[in-house]
């Protein structure tokens, strides 16, 4: 397989592309002369246009027609359930409908304050209208119904349609606890009362149905007083105008998005796996941010003054003003406390004694290695069958010894070999992609050599991408696992043993289908010592389309499974092709490739396994499938708000769900033990949370009707043909 550098040369011209382009947009925002936010943003709109209209793979004319959608598309993000603005307030930003693409090319913008102005009068109203609303005693004997499908509904005409829009949504998030209320009523009731011997806290004290009316509407009115409080912190003017550019980038395709600097941090973290912190688990409950577990060995635990449970009130950069995270969501305290190596951040924390103390913390290093490749041996019988399960296509770039998928999966590809498996299982599941340097090296483990993929640029130049290499570290019966989530180089690595005829495909009948390749190309001057955060932010462009070797790109189509198991998201429209700014299939000239011969008929087997699903295809995956639909349907169909029609609306879908359940259950666990070289990882680990996490996993994949329907699959290969290197 050739290397980083093999590669970098032989796509010389791309990084020498990016280069140019880098570099022409720092020189844009280049200015001595001190900026006002109007200028600001001014700048970065222009920029984010004049990159989408010369550098994105198939780029829309930004015109009065795109004008139009961007308008829709900010207004949708504003406000996604229609229960903000009201018809009138759309009359009146009509006026910037076709003056959007003029605010892109350089006007100034007016439609975005406008909106936002508008945005910030409605959502104060909105407030006054629930707090109104909580106060009031519902009636669930009345036969009204509620749509939750915001797309259906038009803007409130006036104040009482929105008005009855919230007190609708609300009384519907009130029924759905006051129920469960009653039903641990009905439960504890039915139990013996705790004896007065025992605490009085755990006796049960039975509430009339009035009162548990009261009980489940404070409880929703905390739940929306959290979600107000937490948007009055952060979903501020600059939040709102990033919200408004990623309304414009996302019409050019769906995976074309601008982060603002600590989103593109948060996005390269992801990538990497690898995050500047204090090495601590975050969580959230009634009393704010908190400390959920200590890591050992990182900056909070060796400073010792921060333990699991302590609350955090307060975020601080070195010596700056602290911030009051009161409200935050954990996402957004995360990113806070999150930084450059080495930099400082200072948290004011409260005890369980109620105690504040002002803790301060050199950030360091943190590997989430939770998110790595990791593997274990399912045994059947006499027989052992190896599992690997990889979450993304991460790569560290940034870091000569950074994490790579690639030599991960290698990696357990060798332990699953010295535990003398017969058989692996990789597992792409819900994988949305990663790095396609990485895929390349990946495929290349299972491969003689030969092309992977075929990458196209706007220009129409084609290029091969290739495993260079000849020999593989294993070659023996292969099954790749996917579903509808598993995308991009998820669906470059199964098409690719799929054209090879090197393994076989399971899962849902497609995979996700996006065929698009993006680049992260950065505004203004790094503000750390990496450039993980720049002064502008960063756009992630779609540049390229890429195409399996024979020919047929993945895009909205995806790679259809050899064999179909029965999946519960399968009509659900969370596709590629369910995107209208989707883009859209085409086809080139397939690479030259030679097929794999490894001892067995590829073709064959699929025949086998087909035929054989089809004998068993039973009364139980028939009622499965038609149960599907019936949920799809009802997703777009208005509630009941009627308490007696209500409880046979879900007594109805709780039973198709458990029913489907059912018939996805596997009711003997499989046996599924770690590899013996992770042994300590899995039952020594000095960090127990996570040695926890580690032992529900393995519980996890034993329970996995998907995982055993495929080790079954794997019983069709002739394994006493195939040599296991």
């Amino acid at each position: 397989m050739h290397t980083f550098m093999t590669y970098v040369k032989q796509n010389k011209w791309k990084f020498f592309a990016t280069l140019v382009l880098v570099g022409s947009l720092i020189f844009a925002f280049k200015s001595n002369a001190p900026e006002t936010k109007d200028v600001r943003h001014r700048k970065l709109l222009s920029a984010v246009g004049s990159l989408l209209e010369r550098e994105h793979y198939n780029p829309r004319k930004i015109d009065d027609v795109f004008s139009k959608e961007v308008f829709e598309n900010y207004l949708k993000i504003l406000d996604p359930e229609k229960n903000l603005f009201m018809q009138q307030d759309i009359e009146a930003l009509k006026k910037f409908q076709t003056t959007i693409d003029d605010e892109i090319h350089g006007a100034d913008i007016k439609f975005e304050p406008a909106a936002s102005k508008l945005y910030d009068i409605r959502y104060k109203e909105a407030k006054l209208i629930a707090d109104s609303i909580f106060k009031q005693t519902f009636n669930f004997n009345i036969d009204d119904s509620v749509y939750l499908d915001a797309d259906s509904l038009n803007y409130p005409k006036n104040n009482s349609e929105r008005y009855d829009r919230w007190y609708k949504i609300i009384k519907y998030k009130t029924l759905e606890k006051y129920i469960s209320l009653m039903d641990d009523r009905d439960a504890q009731s039915k139990k013996k009362t705790p004896d007065t011997a025992k605490s009085a806290v755990n006796k049960f004290v039975y509430k009339s149905d009035s009162e548990l009316e009261v009980d489940a509407r404070n409880a929703v009115a905390k739940v929306y007083h959290k979600r107000f409080e937490s948007l009055d912190k952060t979903y501020n003017e600059e939040k709102k105008f990033d919200a408004f550019l990623n309304a414009i980038t996302s019409l050019m395709d769906p995976h074309t998005d601008y982060f603002a600097p600590i989103e593109k941090r948060s996005f390269t973290e992801q990538m990497s796996g690898v995050i500047y912190g204090i090495g601590a688990q975050l969580g959230a409950d009634d009393n704010g941010v908190k400390i959920a577990s200590v890591s050992p060995g990182g900056p909070a635990w060796k400073s010792g003054q921060l333990v699991m449970n302590d609350v955090i009130t307060k975020v601080a950069q070195g010596d700056q003003e602290p911030v009051d995270i009161a409200g935050y969501e954990v996402t957004d305290a995360v990113k806070l406390i999150r930084g450059d190596l080495g930099s400082e951040v200072r948290l004011t924390v409260k005890k369980l004694d109620g105690t504040i103390k002002v803790v301060a913390l050199k950030r360091e290093k943190v590997v989430l290695d939770e998110g790595y490749a990791r593997s274990a041996v399912i045994t059947k019988g006499a027989d052992k069958i190896g599992y690997i399960w990889l979450p993304d296509f991460y790569a560290d770039f940034d870091r000569e010894e950074g994490a790579r998928c690639s030599k991960d999966v290698a990696i357990e590809v060798e332990k699953l070999k010295a535990e003398k498996v017969k058989s692996i299982i990789i597992d792409v599941r819900f994988n949305g992609g990663g790095s396609l340097y990485e895929v390349v090296q990946m495929v290349g483990l299972f491969i003689n050599k030969g092309p992977v993929v075929q990458i196209r640029d706007k220009e129409g130049r084609s290029q091969v991408l290739a495993d260079e290499t000849p020999g593989t570290i294993y070659d023996g019966p292969l099954v790749v696992m996917v579903n509808e989530f598993s995308a991009s180089a998820s669906e470059i690595f199964a098409a690719a043993i799929q054209d090879y005829k090197r393994g076989i495909i399971v899962g849902s009948t497609s995979t996700y289908g996006k065929g698009t390749v993006q680049r992260n190309v950065s505004f203004g001057k790094p503000l750390d010592s990496l450039g993980i955060q720049t002064e502008y932010g960063a756009v992630k462009l779609t540049f390229q389309k890429f195409y399996r070797i024979n020919g047929s790109s993945t895009q909205r189509k995806g790679v259809a499974s050899d064999i179909v198991l029965p999946d519960e998201y399968e009509l659900f429209k969370y596709r590629e092709r369910d995107n209208p700014a989707a883009l859209a299939w085409d086809q080139i000239q397939s690479s030259k490739y030679q097929p794999w011969v490894g001892g067995y008929n590829m073709d064959q087997i699929k025949q086998s396994m087909q035929l054989q699903q089809q004998m068993e295809l039973d009364s139980n995956t028939v009622k499965f499938n038609n149960n599907l639909k019936f949920i799809a349907t009802k997703m777009y169909a208005p509630v009941s708000l009627k308490m007696e029609k209500y409880l046979a609306y879900k007594k109805q879908m709780q039973g198709i769900i458990k029913e489907n359940e059912t018939i996805l259950k596997l009711n003997v666990s499989m046996q599924v033990t770690s590899v013996k070289a992770d042994y300590n990882k899995f039952y020594n680990n000095p960090d127990k949370p996570k040695q926890e996490r580690y032992q529900a996993w393995l519980k996890l994949v034993a329970k996995d009707k998907q995982i055993y329907e495929s080790t079954k699959l794997l019983g069709y290969f002739n394994t006493t043909k195939v040599a296991v290197k």
